[in-house]
């Protein structure tokens, strides 16, 4: 039988890739205010992009009975487009907002959930209390986080994918060895 498996391999490519990331991180977070607008406009143009996109293909599709909700949801989605491009600071604000109220509320879902997980207590438990108390730092501190919050997750995840990529490589394709049933 003949198949390809998945392989972590590193290359050269992602070596290079790697350390690019990872400067690109340390960028970030030496202008977390900046990366924090950028991230405004980004998630605007592109809410504005898609929300156009799917009204589009809904008219284009109309006969075939395509759905008049994803029109809607299309209507919706650039609208906040729209709005996040019209007042990025408000954007950032809601999106914040959002953020830690998320960070909140899986830190006490963790929380409680430790209780019926026994082989997971501790796990559930620390990582419960860690995220309820960034969230209500971030909620407790809105008007310092919401210049900053996202470019500091922006920054956090290009780090991680920058050492991630160093450590470990990409899944690429390989061909089993003959000696594999």
């Amino acid at each position: 039988m003949t198949g390809t498996a998945l392989a972590r391999r590193r290359t050269g490519v992602d070596v290079v890739v790697g350390v690019l990331l990872v400067l690109a991180a340390l960028y970030v977070f030496g202008n977390v205010v900046l990366a924090t607008k950028l991230s405004v406009v980004v998630l605007g143009w592109t809410g504005l992009f898609s929300g156009v996109a799917m009204v589009v293909g809904t008219l284009v599709r109309a006969r075939s009975g395509a759905s008049w909700s994803l029109a809607v949801g299309g209507v919706v989605l650039a609208v906040l487009g729209l709005f996040l491009l019209r007042s990025p600071v408000v954007g950032a604000l809601t999106l914040t907002l959002v953020a830690g109220a998320l960070l909140l509320t899986t830190g006490l879902t963790r929380i409680f959930a430790a209780v019926g997980v026994p082989e997971a207590r501790g796990l559930l438990l620390v990582s419960g209390l860690i995220s309820a108390a960034l969230g209500l730092f971030v909620l407790l501190n809105l008007a310092t986080a919401t210049f900053t919050l996202l470019g500091l997750l922006v920054g956090a995840q290009t780090l991680l994918d920058g050492v991630t990529l160093l450590a470990a490589g990409r899944l690429r394709p390989t061909q089993p060895s003959a000696a594999e049933p």
